[in-house]
C-alpha cells in the first residue's frame, strides 16, 4: 500500500467520524431549547393547550441553565463512549480525535448560538406579527415617535429572561392586556409595548404576574408629545 492509498484511508475513516460528532453535536445544541422550541411552534400554530405544557418549564428561571449544562454532558459521554470504542480513551487519543470533538462540541456551542441569537428573535416577532429585521435590531426613533396619535404610546421594557427562547413567554402575556397593540422583541432582553393609553398603563403592563419570575424594568419612555 503506497501513500496516498494510505492517505486515502484516513480521510475514509475520518469523515464519517467527523459526520457522526456534527449530527450528535446538533442533537445536544438543540436539547436545552426543547421547551422553548415547542412553546414557540405550537403558539404560533395557536394550540393553547400544547403551549400550557411548556409554559411552566419556561417558568423555571434555571430550566434553560440545566439543559445547556446536561447538553454538554451527554455530549461528553458521547465523546467518551467514542474514544473507548476506538481504543484511544488517553490523552494521545484525544489529540488524535481532535476532528471529531472538534465537530462534536464546536456544533453543539453554534447551535446554540444561532437559536439564541438569530432565530428566536426573528421568530419570536414573525408570532407577534412585528416585522422580521427592523422589529428585531431596530429601535423605536424619531419615525416611530411620528407615527403615534395622542392616546398611544411605546414603553421598552428590559426583562431578565435567561435567553432569547423565553421572549415568546413574555410577548405572550403582554399581548393579552387589553390596550396592548403590539409587541416588538429585540436582542438580547428589550420589549417595545405599544400601547393606548386610555385602555391601559405602565403600571397595570409591569405589574404582569410572568414579572414575578422574570424582573422587568422600564428603559424608556415614548410619545408624540415634545
Amino acid at each position: 500500500m503506497d501513500c496516498c492509498d494510505e492517505n486515502n484511508e484516513k480521510m475514509n475513516n475520518r469523515e464519517p467520524a467527523e459526520e457522526k460528532g456534527l449530527f450528535s453535536g446538533l442533537i445536544y445544541g438543540l436539547m436545552p431549547h426543547t421547551a422553548c422550541i415547542g412553546f414557540i411552534v405550537f403558539t404560533i400554530l395557536g394550540v393553547t393547550t400544547a403551549t400550557a405544557i411548556f409554559r411552566p418549564l419556561l417558568l423555571n428561571p434555571y430550566f434553560f441553565h440545566i439543559l445547556i449544562a446536561i447538553s454538554f454532558v451527554f455530549a461528553t459521554i458521547s465523546a467518551t463512549i467514542y474514544l473507548r470504542k476506538n481504543g484511544v480513551l488517553s490523552l494521545q487519543g484525544i489529540k488524535d480525535k481532535k476532528g471529531y470533538l472538534t465537530t462534536l462540541y464546536g456544533s453543539t456551542i453554534a447551535i446554540n448560538l444561532l437559536l439564541f441569537m438569530f432565530i428566536f428573535p426573528i421568530v419570536t416577532n414573525i408570532s407577534t406579527g412585528s416585522g422580521i429585521i427592523a422589529s428585531t435590531i431596530g429601535v423605536f426613533g424619531e419615525s416611530k415617535k411620528a407615527q403615534l396619535s395622542d392616546s398611544e404610546k411605546v414603553v421598552t421594557l428590559q426583562v431578565d429572561i435567561p435567553c432569547s427562547g423565553h421572549a415568546p413567554l413574555i410577548t405572550e402575556d403582554l399581548r393579552k392586556i387589553d390596550g396592548v397593540e403590539n409587541v416588538r422583541f429585540r436582542f438580547p432582553n428589550l420589549f417595545d409595548v405599544e400601547y393606548v393609553v386610555n385602555n391601559t398603563s405602565i403600571d397595570s403592563i409591569i405589574s404582569l404576574d410572568i414579572f414575578n419570575t422574570y424582573e422587568a424594568t422600564i428603559v424608556e419612555e415614548t410619545n408624540n408629545n415634545p
